[in-house]
């Protein structure tokens, strides 16, 4: 029997290997990451493993897919489920980026601490959002709504296989070997031609609309590998011809913890397709629709801490409006040396980020009974405190990912109202919780505080 993290890990290996051989800029990048990650581990030792093992970040993987309707969403949570995937967080996407990105996504990643410790594969996954009147007029959004409905992108022995996975935790080999094959084929750059009067309609709106809806299957848009020094990673790419986005992606680069998220990528790459004229005709041509991205994984911040961030990032934002020309990383920096405590002590004596804590089984005896505060624990050697990785996403950086690699803006009527979609809509639409990471984080926090308050005998967690 072959249990959900193997099917997990397996479907995210062979994705991998699918998407190197579509897509071989994207293997220069696996490479490149190996080898950053290898220097800073023979540079930093066991400080570089700080936020996880090597061999697990090695092996971290999320991919990226869109889908067109919630139908398909749902079809898409019933295959990872399979995976012991769940959606976690709402990120609307269409509110994080200047340029037309009429997605609202969630992602769906394992939850449990030894779960993502064994294989933390997890896939970004966006829905298009035809009932918004600022990307779709009446018209146009019916088309869509049409030519959605008319297609299917995954087979129902896949379906009904997935099914059977996430019911029973496992599958046998024979039926998990042809879970994995149909599975990955699923995400494959079809052949079929695309109607290039249709795509070119929606790319009027929206690249990110014409890749979903402008064509008759989904495909991975991008696969992540994760590494230790993204600045680094981005220099030796660049020396390697390799055409990168304008900048990284979130939090700067500075003398404190590594918080949250980084990202860059390469910029989509115009790939052979075959497309079909009015009159019937196939000729070849190119789509620049797949991009090769690489994330650096921080510290997960408390919602207060989250706050701080994101009023950091509104900061940045008037301060370059307010002085054109000067550079955002270098406002960054300061701002984050000004409003951020730039220790991992600190962050957690101030709220501001996730750690789990474990008692110290070695600590020399001195006849001295525990004290109940936490800070006291942490100062007087009792308990040490281990960063908790954070494992979600940024919509803003995301967005900005999206946007750096459109070749146009699309277009977005702001005189209409947007659609309403948020977390509680997402929930029901795919027959299940989404997950607020925040809780996540909170409850995994709280597991190891009440362990602590049970190995030293307090009557209550320490705080």
């Amino acid at each position: 029997m072959i249990s959900q993290w193997q099917l997990r890990a397996a479907f995210a290996q062979r994705l991998s290997d699918m998407y190197g051989r579509e897509v071989p800029a994207y293997t220069t990048l696996v490479d490149v990451s190996r080898e950053v990650n290898e220097d800073v581990l023979r540079a930093q030792g066991a400080d570089a493993e700080r936020l996880g093992s090597i061999s697990r970040v090695t092996a971290e993987r999320h991919g990226a897919i869109r889908v067109g309707t919630p139908a398909e969403l749902q079809q898409v949570a019933r295959i990872f489920g399979a995976l012991g995937m769940h959606p976690v967080g709402f990120y609307d996407l269409r509110e994080a980026a200047a340029s037309a990105v009429p997605v609202v996504s969630t992602a769906f990643r394992p939850v449990d601490g030894a779960e993502l410790a064994r294989n933390p594969f997890r896939v970004f996954t966006s829905l298009l959002t035809p009932a918004d009147p600022r990307f779709f007029d009446a018209d146009l959004r019916a088309r869509l709504e049409n030519f959605l409905a008319g297609r299917q992108l995954f087979p129902p022995e896949l379906l009904d296989l997935a099914d059977r996975a996430e019911a029973a935790g496992e599958l046998p080999e024979t039926d998990a070997e042809r879970f994995l094959q149909l599975a990955v084929h699923a995400f494959e750059l079809s052949p079929e031609p695309v109607d290039r009067a249709w795509y070119e309609t929606l790319e009027r709106v929206s690249a990110v609309a014409a890749d979903i809806g402008g064509v008759r299957s989904t495909h991975i848009n991008h696969l992540t590998p994760r590494v230790l020094d993204i600045d680094e990673l981005y220099r030796r790419m660049t020396e390697r011809g390799i055409e990168m986005i304008d900048t990284i992606q979130g939090p700067p680069r500075w003398q404190g913890p590594d918080v949250l998220l980084r990202q860059t990528s390469f910029r989509a790459l115009a790939e052979p397709r075959a497309l079909r004229t009015p009159d019937g005709e196939v000729i070849s041509g190119a789509l620049r629709v797949r991009f090769g991205e690489v994330e650096a994984r921080g510290i997960a911040l408390t919602r207060q801490g989250r706050a701080r961030y994101d009023a950091l990032l509104a900061r940045v934002d008037e301060e370059a409006a307010r002085r054109p020309g000067t550079d955002r990383a270098d406002l960054a920096r300061a701002l984050w040396a000004e409003e951020l405590p730039d220790t991992e002590r600190e962050l957690a004596a101030q709220g501001l980020a996730h750690f789990t804590y474990h008692v110290v089984s070695d600590r020399p005896g001195d006849g001295s009974s525990p004290p109940t505060r936490l800070d006291e624990l942490l100062e007087q050697g009792w308990v040490r405190a281990e960063p908790v990785v954070y494992e979600d996403f940024l919509p803003r950086s995301a967005a900005g990912i999206f946007q750096s690699n459109l070749s146009e803006e699309g277009t977005r009527n702001n005189d209409q109202e947007a659609a309403a979609y948020d977390s509680a809509w997402l929930s029901g639409v795919l027959g299940r919780e989404v997950l607020d990471p925040f809780d996540l984080y909170e409850e995994q926090q709280n597991r190891s505080l009440a362990q602590v308050a049970r190995a030293l005998g307090l009557d209550r967690p320490p705080r």
